[in-house]
């Protein structure tokens, strides 16, 4: 019990951290409102779930032991973030007084953009691939363990960015304008291509 409690406070720490997940979610909230987010959210959850499952199979196993697959793996993560970052940089301001755009506001499309998010940063498999062990128990079953911390990170997931988003959305009246609009663009975008220089220097 004792172990995963320590479990719980690292993976909210983790999930707390300002990430390229965290500006997704504050991003959504402030262009398509509470309900925006969701299929954001759900996505990143799912991504952590997939990524949890990848690293404990021979392709986790693989990325963590070869130099070459996660190379690849990085730089693909690293032109994800770096397409995510021009593309806010490049879009126009916000305007929370027009209304939401329910097609930009999809739950499909958001879930998509976050499940692959997720899956493209290697990082997190390399996560799982070093703090699961630590916490598991040979003495008993893996599968039962495996799957309660799983479940436990992305249940985190969930609440820590609906929190994000909720926060977001609600001081959403500080960037009414045309100008703040545009700052909220400028800096999330700012902030994805950041994340894409970190992830593409980023060694093992």
């Amino acid at each position: 019990m004792e172990l995963y409690l320590l479990f719980v406070l690292m993976a909210m720490a983790t999930v707390l951290s300002p990430g390229p997940g965290v500006v997704m979610t504050l991003s959504n909230a402030l262009r398509f409102g509470l309900r925006g987010t969701l299929g954001g959210i759900l996505g990143i959850a799912c991504g952590a779930l997939l990524v949890a499952a990848l690293s404990a199979t021979s392709l986790g196993v693989l990325l963590a032991a070869s130099s070459t697959a996660f190379t690849v793996m990085k730089l693909v993560g690293a032109a994800y973030l770096l397409y995510l970052g021009i593309k806010l940089w490049r879009a126009p301001p916000f305007r929370f007084d027009a209304g939401t755009d329910t097609h930009e506001a999809s739950l499909k499309r958001r879930f998509i953009e976050g499940l692959t998010l997720q899956l493209s940063n290697p990082k997190v498999i390399l996560f799982f691939l070093s703090v699961f062990p630590q916490f598991i128990d040979p003495q008993r079953p893996y599968a039962l363990q495996f799957i309660a911390l799983v479940l436990t990170y992305a249940l985190l997931v969930l609440l820590i960015h609906s929190g994000y988003a909720l926060f977001a959305h609600r001081a959403k009246g500080w960037l009414s304008s045309e100008r703040g609009g545009r700052l909220v663009n400028r800096a999330a975008g700012t902030t994805f291509i950041a994340f894409s220089a970190l992830l593409a220097t980023a060694r093992r």
